[in-house]
């Protein structure tokens, strides 16, 4: 044989991992333009101060701007995959959400969640047998139905992750749900709010409509703080109720697929202990802030309380314009032209409907409620 057999005959080498530090720089790009949009969110409305419009503009704009905006320069550039690993979107977020907890009060939240489980159970039922229904209409993929059931239904991608586990998805199935949540909830944290203007609703309806339909609770978030404080408080009990039946719900997929979809002989039965490994613990831990911070406020002056809060606030500030500009950063178009229109239409066609059942749920139960 001869040396140029040999050599052709040697496997290709594998190709080199990814160098360790390039989630630690995309750490950084994601501080940067976090930076940048808090400076924006500081200035814009100074340097056009006769603008109603420069003073209406809110942080998740910015942020959600330049994430989008680093996302086209990176993919140009061939990068973004190889820094996608330090847009940290989940632990920005629900360490934003946590920081929130401090700032509302615990009378607010026992106060709202009576009239939010009910407004959780009614929309995550309605929405997510809807969607069941429609996708089995079109002829998607049981797995996949799953996902986008449990996206549009209840709270997006973490949703759709923790389903993704119970029907044991494919890694293409669970991009492609996350590229359409993302896809319908960007437009939605605009949209929504400028929607509850237009009809008049109160802070607090529109918190609830909007805690109850958009997808992410980075979205929700967003389009809570656009329309206000009060608004983003109801918004967010709203929709970590919703989260908290996450559980629940993948628990109930896990049990259906194993034994009426997959039919497999001899699987467990769903206990406890898997309930609880899928609950979304930060919920627990936005509870435990409120707590300790309604605690904490009883305990020092009015001026003390103030400015120890002003700094949760401002940290949870922080984390959420991080989270956001990590929205902007891992939006991908591609994953959305590749599963064709059907899935498209049943997320589209969900989503209206869960618009108008929450809008409907939200004026019913929230009618009179105010954030003191």
């Amino acid at each position: 044989m001869s040396a140029e057999d040999v050599t052709a005959a040697r496997p290709a080498p594998a190709p080199a991992a990814p160098a360790p530090w390039w989630p630690a720089l995309g750490v950084l790009v994601v501080l940067a333009l976090g930076a940048a949009t808090r400076y924006l969110d500081k200035n814009v409305s100074t340097w056009f101060a006769s603008s109603d419009l420069a003073k209406a503009i809110e942080y998740p704009v910015y942020a959600i701007a330049l994430g989008l905006l680093g996302n086209a320069v990176l993919t140009a550039t061939g990068v973004r995959e190889r820094l996608s690993g330090g847009f940290l979107t989940e632990f920005f977020i629900k360490t934003g959400l946590v920081l929130l907890g401090a700032s509302i009060n615990l009378k607010v939240i026992v106060t709202a969640a009576g009239p939010a489980i009910v407004q959780a159970i009614v929309l995550i039922t309605t929405v997510f047998l809807f969607t069941w229904w429609l996708g089995g209409r079109l002829g998607l993929d049981d797995k996949l139905r799953a996902l986008l059931s449990s996206a549009v239904a209840i709270c997006g991608v973490s949703a759709a992750i923790a389903a993704a586990g119970a029907v044991q998805a494919r890694r293409e199935q669970l991009a492609y749900s996350a590229s359409l949540v993302i896809a319908f909830a960007l437009p939605s944290i605009f949209v929504l709010p400028a929607l509850a203007s237009a009809f008049g609703l109160s802070p607090e309806v529109a918190g609830a409509w909007i805690g109850g339909n958009i997808d992410t609770t980075a979205a929700v978030t967003a389009a809570g703080a656009i329309v206000g404080e009060n608004a983003l408080a109801v918004a967010t009990i709203v929709k970590v109720t919703q989260n908290a039946l996450i559980g629940v719900v993948v628990v109930l997929l896990t049990a259906w697929f194993a034994f009426r979809v997959e039919r497999r002989p001899g699987a467990a039965r769903p206990g406890a202990g898997e309930l609880w490994r899928r609950f979304p613990k930060f919920v627990l831990g936005f509870v435990a802030a409120s707590v300790i911070a309604t605690w904490y406020l009883t305990t020092v002056t009015a001026a003390e309380g103030k400015a120890v809060i002003g700094v949760a606030n401002d940290l949870r500030v922080w984390f959420l314009i991080l989270a956001f500009v990590s929205i902007g950063l891992e939006f991908r178009v591609a994953a959305l032209r590749e599963a064709g229109w059907r899935p498209v239409a049943v997320f589209a066609s969900a989503t209206v409907l869960n618009i108008l059942v929450a809008l409907g749920l939200a004026a019913l139960l929230f009618s009179g409620f105010t954030v003191e």
